[in-house]
């Protein structure tokens, strides 16, 4: 079971039953015996670059943007298999928390967390993807943790070279990148989980932790309901946005977009 009772609720709603109350969903889950997944601790993966000099916070712990590609977001976690960690990287666009791309390697270095950066850029800019639509991004905010991988000579000269603005938390400090810190958490309890419904058994390698990321994220961006977002689907969030801004959102959808 992955909803807790406000996300079954707002589903629920969604999915033919618009009258259903909070208590009745409240019983209902606990008759079942069913409740939402609890994220519990996350281990450290960020490795901080010794005597390199960081770009500054441009986000300040404010997650929240008015339009698409104006912030991404990043993070890397990692994934116990039978043949040892795989880790997992992913790109995130902070108005809609829509997954905008990920990359996985057997270990955690710059060429890893660029390969995901890169996949980003070539999505937006070409517009691939359900609900995707092309975009520049020159001078989009690209926000990370002080981990050596995002503080490399390498990756903040790929990041000026395609025109993007390094943002950086401070270091040892979490709450700095929440907003990213909140997806690898989700993936960790919704996806990588023993219990989880998109395993189909034990991850023995690499190439299963990137079959379980495929249905995953494909379900997190078109499905999954987001409590940030009105309980709305991250694709389905940039296309009432995108709608709303050529005209051709209907003013009852217009008004639960501003809600």
């Amino acid at each position: 079971m992955l909803y807790g009772r406000r996300k079954m609720r707002a589903w629920l709603q969604r999915n033919g039953f618009p009258d259903v109350s909070k208590h009745t969903v409240d019983r209902l889950m606990r008759d079942a015996g069913m409740n939402g997944l609890v994220r519990g601790r996350r281990t450290v993966t960020t490795i901080r670059a010794k005597d390199t000099v960081r770009a500054k916070d441009l986000l300040n712990r404010n997650f929240y943007t008015d339009a698409p590609d104006k912030v991404w977001i990043t993070d890397f976690t990692y994934v116990p298999t039978s043949a040892g960690f795989t880790y997992v990287s992913f790109v995130i666009d902070l108005f809609s928390r829509r997954i905008l791309s990920w990359a996985s390697s057997t270990s955690h270095d710059t060429e890893f967390v660029e390969e995901a950066l890169r996949m980003a850029l070539w999505q937006r800019r070409k517009g691939t993807g359900t609900g995707s639509r092309k975009s520049a991004v020159q001078g989009t905010v690209h926000h990370s943790d002080a981990g050596s991988e995002y503080t490399s000579q390498r990756y903040t000269q790929t990041l000026a070279i395609e025109g993007l603005i390094p943002s950086i938390g401070s270091i040892g400090d979490a709450f700095d990148n929440a907003a990213a810190e909140t997806v690898m958490g989700l993936f960790k309890n919704e996806a990588v989980a023993r219990d989880s419904p998109f395993r189909t058994g034990a991850l023995a390698a690499k190439a299963d932790v990137d079959d379980l990321v495929v249905e995953w994220v494909h379900w997190y961006n078109n499905a999954r309901l987001h409590s940030t977002l009105g309980y709305r689907a991250p694709v389905e969030f940039e296309e009432l946005y995108y709608d709303e801004i050529t005209g051709t959102l209907p003013d009852v959808a217009a008004s639960k977009l501003a809600a």
